[in-house]
């Protein structure tokens, strides 16, 4: 029980060391409001090798290089509105986790559910236009037809 015990303590403290190593102190900004804003930010752009997540949360080289442009830029007295737009002239909209709103985006997200509801006017409208056709006579029903009518079209 004991063995297990440690084997759990040294797994607690490689994990606090590797989360201790993960945000290096001399990175960060001397001013702490000044950090909280670069953290902020972090959050808000997409790590470009990982996609899926933040440059806060990611350990990429690359996203250790935007942190350390956005703490540069901070410390330049650059806003968040300046910095956001320096890194989508540079990376494009992709960068942002939450995108501004604009036409090009709202086509992206609108046109997929265009197309679907498209496609199921169409199938609807088809589907109407089948039931309302009558469906055509079999060769028994013209012949008992032409039978009860003699043959005569008029």
């Amino acid at each position: 029980m004991t063995s297990a015990l440690r084997r759990m303590a040294l797994a607690a403290c490689a994990v606090a060391l590797l989360g201790a190593a993960a945000a290096d102190p001399a990175d960060r900004l001397r001013d702490p409001a000044q950090e909280a804003r670069a953290r902020h930010l972090f959050r808000d752009v997409r790590c470009l090798v990982c996609q899926s997540e933040s440059i806060d949360e990611s350990d990429a080289a690359l996203a250790h290089d935007l942190r350390q442009l956005i703490r540069a830029q901070i410390a330049q007295g650059r806003s968040d509105a300046e910095i956001r737009a320096y890194l989508v002239s540079r990376y494009g909209q992709f960068v942002l986790l939450t995108p501004k709103a604009s036409l090009g985006n709202a086509i992206l997200w609108a046109g997929p559910l265009a197309v679907v509801l498209a496609g199921a006017a169409a199938f609807l409208a088809r589907r109407r236009k089948a039931a309302s056709e009558p469906a055509p006579l079999s060769e028994q029903e013209e012949a008992e037809l032409s039978a009860c009518y003699g043959g005569d079209e008029n």
